[in-house]
């Protein structure tokens, strides 16, 4: 592995090493966020979308969902190394609950390199506490992965006969 890609991005290899930092994600965590992550994940837990039910439950409001901070630490990994970017590991445990009105700042640091995998030890934190910690072990290609894309067959395809 040179450390070189053509996707964007930064390569594991030469340029990542054990100890670099990942830039700050700033995330706004408003109620739509959380209800809309929850039904993106087919998570209808009230808690997740009901206020009144949360707190009869005895959460002050409606907070996050697990899958839903696991799609923005992933989202947080492949933003920062590249659409060629492959998820192998993600390990997550959640802390303090994320609830609307709070910010969620996710940091990064690089624990190890090998060849073009990574891991990257993942924290989100907001007004409260800690509300994600975890790793992510990332395999960034030397190139850009092709992506195929279907070439239709025949007139209907919206060619000229």
């Amino acid at each position: 592995m040179t450390g070189r890609r053509d996707s964007g991005g930064a390569a594991v290899g030469e340029n990542v090493k054990v100890g670099d930092e990942l830039p700050e994600l700033t995330i706004p965590v408003t109620r739509t966020l959380i209800v809309s992550g929850a039904i993106a994940s087919r998570d209808y837990q009230d808690v997740h979308h009901d206020a009144v039910a949360a707190r009869e439950k005895g959460s002050p409001d409606i907070f996050m969902n697990i899958l839903t901070t696991n799609g923005l630490v992933g989202r947080y990994i492949t933003d920062h190394f590249g659409p060629g970017t492959i998820l192998r590991k993600v390990a997550i445990r959640l802390g303090a609950p994320n609830y609307p009105g709070d910010t969620m700042v996710l940091t990064g640091s690089v624990e190890e390199v090998d060849g073009d995998t990574a891991t990257v030890r993942v924290v989100g934190a907001n007004a409260i506490g800690k509300h994600v910690t975890g790793t992510v072990t990332v395999t960034v290609p030397g190139e850009a992965i092709p992506v195929p894309v279907p070439v239709p067959d025949g007139p209907s395809a919206g060619g000229a006969a």
